[in-house]
This record gives C-alpha cells, sequence and structure tokens, in this order.
C-alpha cells in the first residue's frame, strides 16, 4: 500500500476550519433566517454537483486523495468565504460607505481570488506528494473554486428569496447555478494551473508561490471580467460573446493537458515495460483513452464481469507513472516505497484478471 505520507493533511487544519463553520452558521442564521439559509443551501448542492462531477471526470483516473478533495472544497465553502466576509466586514467599517460598484469589479475579484489562492497553495505545501503537475493544480483549483461559489450562491439564493420572493429566485438560481456554475471554479484553476507547473518542475515553495501568484493575477482579472459583465454592460451580451468562448477555450484547454498527461504517463509505464513489468499492448490499453476503453470491454466479456479490476488495474498504472516521474525529478523521497506497493498490486490485479 503506497503510503499516505505528504499525500494528506492535518487534523489542525480541518478543526481551523471546523471553528470558522460554526461561526458561518450562526453569521447566516442571524443575517439570512434558518429558513431562507436553508433553501438556498439546497439550491446552492446543485451547482457544486454539476463542477464536481466535472472535476471527477478530468480526475478519473489519478483521483487525488479523498482527504485532499474534501479539504479543497471545505477551504472554498468556509475558509475563503469567512476570511472574504471579515476583510469585507473590516473594509465597510474603515471607509464608511460600501460602493458596490467598485466592491464588485475590483475588491471582490482581488480579495476572493487571494484566500481562495491561499488554499491551493496551501495543498501544495502540506500535501506535496499528490501534487504531481498542472492537472492536479487545475483540480485543487476548481474544487476550491466550487467550495466558494457553493456558500456564495447560498447567501445569493437566500437574500433574492428574502428580497424578491420565487421570481427573483429563480432567475438568480438560472444565472449562477446554470448559466455559470463553472465560473469560480475556472477562475482559481489559473492560480492552480500556475501552481502545477511549479510542481511539475520540482520547484521549490518560493519559486510555485511566484507562479501561484502569477496564476492568481490572471484569475482576478477573469473575475473582474466577469463581474463587469454583470455591472457596466449587457450580461446576456457578454456572456454568449466573450464568456461561452472562454468556457470552451477552457474546456479545451483541460483535454490538452490531459491529452499531455496521457503521453507522460505512456512513456513512463514504458519504461517498465521495457523492464519486464508490462507488455506493449498493456501499456497502449493502461495509458491512453481508447486503449482504456477496449480494455474495460474486455474486461466485462470476462467471466463475472471485471472491470472493477480493470479499472484498479488502470488506476494503479497511472499512480505507478506519477511516481516514477517525480523519482525522476528527484522530488519524492519516498518514491522507491510507492514505486514497490504499486508495482506488487499491478501485478496481483493482472494475475486476478487473468485467472479463470
Amino acid at each position: 500500500m503506497p503510503t499516505k505520507k505528504g499525500r494528506t493533511v492535518s487534523l489542525w487544519l480541518f478543526a481551523f476550519l471546523g471553528f470558522l463553520l460554526l461561526a458561518l452558521i450562526g453569521y447566516f442564521g442571524w443575517a439570512l433566517g434558518p429558513m431562507a439559509s436553508v433553501i438556498g443551501l439546497v439550491l446552492a448542492l446543485i451547482p457544486l454537483t454539476i463542477v464536481f462531477l466535472g472535476v471527477r471526470i478530468i480526475d478519473r483516473w489519478d483521483p487525488e486523495p479523498k482527504r485532499l478533495v474534501i479539504f479543497a472544497i471545505a477551504w472554498g465553502a468556509i475558509a475563503a468565504i469567512g476570511l472574504t466576509l471579515l476583510v469585507d466586514i473590516g473594509l465597510t467599517l474603515l471607509v464608511g460607505l460600501r460602493d458596490d460598484t467598485f466592491s464588485a469589479v475590483v475588491q471582490a475579484p482581488i480579495v476572493e481570488e487571494f484566500w481562495k489562492g491561499l488554499g491551493v497553495f496551501l495543498i501544495f505545501l502540506v500535501a506535496r506528494r499528490a501534487f504531481d503537475g498542472p492537472v492536479d493544480g487545475v483540480v485543487y483549483g476548481a474544487l476550491v473554486g466550487a467550495g466558494f461559489a457553493f456558500t456564495e450562491n447560498i447567501q445569493y439564493f437566500a437574500i433574492s428569496l428574502i428580497e424578491g420572493g420565487g421570481s427573483q429566485l429563480t432567475v438568480t438560481f438560472v444565472v449562477r447555478a446554470l448559466l455559470s456554475p463553472f465560473a469560480h471554479a475556472m477562475f482559481t484553476a489559473l492560480t492552480g494551473f500556475a501552481i502545477g507547473l511549479a510542481a511539475r518542475r520540482h520547484s521549490s515553495a518560493g519559486v510555485a508561490l511566484g507562479a501561484g501568484l502569477l496564476g492568481m493575477l490572471g484569475a482576478i482579472l477573469l473575475h473582474a471580467l466577469w463581474n463587469g459583465s454583470a455591472t457596466f454592460a449587457d450580461f446576456f451580451g457578454l456572456y454568449f460573446t466573450l464568456q461561452v468562448p472562454l468556457f470552451l477555450g477552457f474546456i479545451f484547454g483541460i483535454i490538452a493537458l490531459r491529452r499531455e498527461e496521457a503521453r507522460l504517463t505512456k512513456s513512463r509505464l514504458g519504461e517498465y515495460a521495457a523492464a519486464g513489468w508490462f507488455t506493449p499492448e498493456e501499456v497502449t490499453m493502461l495509458a491512453t483513452p481508447a486503449g482504456r476503453k477496449v480494455g474495460l470491454t474486455w474486461a466485462a466479456q470476462l467471466r463475472g464481469d471485471r472491470r472493477p479490476l480493470m479499472r484498479e488495474f488502470i488506476k494503479d498504472a497511472t499512480a505507478l507513472a506519477a511516481v516514477r516521474q517525480r523519482a525522476i525529478t528527484g522530488r519524492d523521497p519516498l518514491a522507491a516505497e510507492d514505486e514497490r506497493a504499486l508495482l506488487i498490486r499491478t501485478r496481483a490485479t493482472r494475475a486476478a484478471l487473468l485467472a479463470y
């Protein structure tokens, strides 16, 4: 079994999030009321589920550790929101009157992306061995953004219900949950992508921080553009002429990253094939989308439907390729231990697949 050291987060961080969660529950109950808050929460689960399923598609064959997934969502939903509210309240007390336009186009993008980006950087610091490259960065950034949007949506949906009833709530739900569920996820994914590039190159924490700040700048600009389209211009006009193309570009970027990751996985597994651990045909089956599809179809025809075993075989082989990459770059002192465990597991799974 591969070691979890360097692939998880401290319970103290979860304790910090738990404390903030209690404060947020109290704040929402006081500011919005229990009923509106609960209705907002139920509706906010819909866009959160949409984004989560999208992220799972990206991360299907090399899933991040469950505790890190939970932490990323929780950081966005609790810490980033709570710290943003504290900054917002502090600035309001210092400056006096609140300028909604400035807050939406300048303050919100800077403050929100800073706290969300900090969550991604924390994952890099405390779980370095689970941060292999740009795809992982996009996943963590999208999860933090999805968590942030979840709690923010609770607030928006509750306020819409209180101020305008069902009709205003419906409009807000359509705009935020159906037309733009990936907005926050897409913004913070830029920060994660930049940190992931640094992680792939075995960079220090300082280099990763610098890369993250550059990515955060892009996230802030995209966020400001999004909020500005709703504040200064025809939202729906800009939505179809600018935001939809940006989202499509984001999807194509993810596809390109996945292809590069598949190429790297195939290359690393090819080295094990040269040493006799896999056949060349198995490398193609384990590392490429078409090969995985063929492998799953074949496994379904075996006695007892052995697709679960094939999925395990693919995931372990993909993890093995990532371990090999970390070993080559010299950034994982525990790579040899994980390599041995994964080689044993893949050999056992292959034997189970071929057993009569």
